[in-house]
């Protein structure tokens, strides 16, 4: 994890949306939809419901709502009809890029995503053309763990895949994307708080680019952020400390 690697991806992707308020509540109000219409509007049945719900409260997205929003999902309120779209392609120096999208027009998303990898010196694939390269997980970030061991522990008995650890002290733990609201909740009772928590999609193998293309790479990256449709993305590219802001 030294130098680059999924931490730095993660916090530049963390410091993004937390930068954009406006953008990470719309973001969080269609996951919470979404989740309602896949899963049913109760929580205590519904881990994906129940994780949206969390990370909704914690950015302060208010009460009303979240509870219009599950409405619409469940199909108690009338509203907009969000589909789950993911697009894949290259960015610069060849690394991979998947985008998962929320929205209400499929037509308009595909218009405005491959536009941003064309104007951003990529190249949008079809779909399968890089999914392949990536695994579904939950991934657990933490900052500064004085208690190693104890925090391993309590991971280890409770699905966690890989514990990885840098100079600084930051731990990343894996798991199975089934496991990971099991573990969230474990690692949050034994009072260890991840820093960032989520089912992401993460790289097999992560691809070094030089400063030129790093630099090209996070501007594609941010401009693919900073679509309306736009909920995660991903890359196999590896970005260095000096490159995340």
């Amino acid at each position: 994890m030294a130098g680059h690697s999924k931490w730095a991806n993660i916090k530049h992707r963390k410091e993004r949306m937390d930068s954009k308020r406006g953008k990470t509540f719309s973001r969080l109000v269609k996951e919470t939809t979404i989740a309602a219409k896949v899963g049913g509007p109760d929580p205590g049945c519904n881990p994906r419901l129940r994780l949206a719900l969390e990370k909704a409260r914690e950015a302060n997205v208010p009460n009303d709502n979240l509870e219009r929003a599950i409405k619409r999902g469940s199909g108690q309120l009338e509203g907009v009809d969000y589909m789950e779209v993911r697009y894949e392609g290259y960015g610069p120096g060849g690394a991979a890029v998947i985008v998962d999208c929320l929205t209400d027009n499929k037509n308009r998303s595909l218009s405005e995503v491959r536009f941003t990898f064309n104007k951003n010196g990529g190249n949008l694939g079809t779909d399968g053309s890089v999914s392949y390269l990536f695994t579904r997980c939950g991934q657990l970030l933490f900052t500064s763990v004085e208690d190693e061991v104890a925090l391993m522990e309590v991971a280890v008995e409770n699905g966690a895949e890989d514990l990885q650890t840098d100079d600084n002290g930051d731990v990343e733990i894996t798991c199975a994307a089934t496991d990971f609201p099991t573990l969230l909740d474990a690692v949050r009772n034994a009072n260890f708080k991840p820093e960032f928590a989520e089912v992401v999609m993460s790289p097999s193998m992560e691809v070094s680019l030089d400063d030129d293309d790093s630099a090209k790479m996070r501007r594609l990256l941010n401009a693919l952020e900073d679509l309306d449709d736009t909920q995660q993305v991903y890359t196999s590219a590896a970005l260095s400390e000096e490159n995340v802001s």
